[in-house]
């Protein structure tokens, strides 16, 4: 038999509709637990990051890394509680400023 998985054209629609099911899920979890002081509940920021998939804010790029570099940045953003791609567009805002600035010296 051949075990390997079948794609479609319509996997990313499929995937998010799961991503939408599953965040209704996490607010209606953190919506729960608001009021309770024996458990966590999820912030704002949280449930916002969550959403970045579906946002038309955000748009979806790929980027090769060398792999040590993306195995540290992974561990190091784990170690802080933040998402890479919160990390990575830090540093690309603060690259972009440095050469408008840079630009306007000239």
């Amino acid at each position: 038999m051949n075990n390997k998985k079948k794609t479609s054209r319509f996997d990313h629609l499929i995937d998010a509709a799961r991503s939408r099911k599953q965040r209704r899920e996490i607010r209606g979890v953190a919506e729960d637990h608001q009021n309770s002081k024996d458990k966590p509940h999820l912030t704002d920021d949280q449930l916002t990051s969550q959403s970045k998939s579906t946002s038309p804010d955000y748009t979806r790029t790929t980027i090769y890394l060398p792999k040590q570099l993306h195995r540290q940045l992974k561990a190091t953003a784990a170690s802080q509680e933040r998402q890479m791609s919160d990390i990575l567009t830090e540093l690309v805002e603060q690259w972009l400023l440095s050469k408008s600035q840079g630009q306007d010296g000239q």
